[in-house]
């Protein structure tokens, strides 16, 4: 207190009766005070015995009106009601002719009691749902109006699975004739840039001429690779596995 600590309580230390007053049960209304009742007790709502439930609810009515007056109101006219109901039980009729047969004095009371069950454990049910601001937070996430889409970079391996599609598609014909070729890099390289001056792309397994043999597709993949490696020509996809095309690069426009 006052910025200095307390060890022992003040001996004129006034401490009201209710300060330390601790509340076990708490009721959302008379039908949940009946239903808790009813359930503690194990007993069939459908067969009330009305007696000893009348005398439990006015215990716990009377327990609330010595804090309470205004909040027992509701509980009051419970009371009231099960009274009624104990009274018309324990009196009997006499029977009449014209009269059909006398209804149950609980099943008024029953229904209400089976229809706030039921939407009590709807609530239970939604409540165990998750909740913003209980069990989450919502996370604002910014977008940006104009998405630039990042397209794969084409690797050698990439290059090497096109080569070994192309390989199985040409459908070669081994034979045992060995013959020399002299076959120039620079010219199939030339030949790639010619299929390519329309400045557009091109799918990579058509800048290759199948008729050439085994030798003239070998001579013409590393052309390919020359020209991406002076930069004289652009390999690319659109995604990952995707075909990969070939564009003739602006630097190539002189090249001939």
């Amino acid at each position: 207190m006052y910025g200095e600590p307390i060890f022992d309580l003040p001996k004129d230390l006034y401490i009201p009766p209710d300060a330390l007053e601790v509340i076990l049960e708490a009721f959302e209304g008379p039908l949940d005070l009946l239903l808790y009742l009813i359930r503690k007790a194990n007993i069939n709502v459908l067969d009330i015995p009305m007696v000893p439930l009348t005398a439990q609810y006015l215990e716990y009515v009377e327990a609330m009106r010595h804090h309470n007056l205004e909040l027992a109101a509701d509980y009051l006219l419970m009371a009231a009601t099960l009274l009624e109901i104990k009274s018309r039980m324990l009196l009997p009729r006499p029977p009449r002719a014209d009269e059909a047969e006398e209804l149950d004095p609980r099943a008024e009371l029953v229904r209400r009691l089976l229809e706030y069950e039921q939407i009590k454990r709807a609530a239970a049910r939604l409540d165990q749902l998750p909740r913003v601001e209980r069990d989450f937070e919502w996370v604002g996430v910014f977008v940006a109006e104009k998405v630039v889409e990042r397209q794969p970079t084409v690797t050698l391996h990439d290059l090497q699975l096109a080569w070994l599609k192309i390989a199985r598609q040409s459908r070669l014909k081994r034979n045992h004739t060995i013959q020399r070729e002299e076959l120039s890099v620079r010219e199939h390289m030339t030949i790639i840039l010619r299929k390519l001056s329309d400045d557009a792309f091109v799918v990579f397994e058509t800048l290759f001429d199948h008729t050439l043999g085994p030798a003239g597709l070998v001579v013409s993949f590393l052309a390919t690779l020359e020209l991406v490696k002076e930069r004289l020509v652009v390999v690319t996809q659109n995604e990952a596995f995707a075909p990969i095309y070939v564009k003739r690069a602006d630097a190539a426009a002189g090249f001939d």
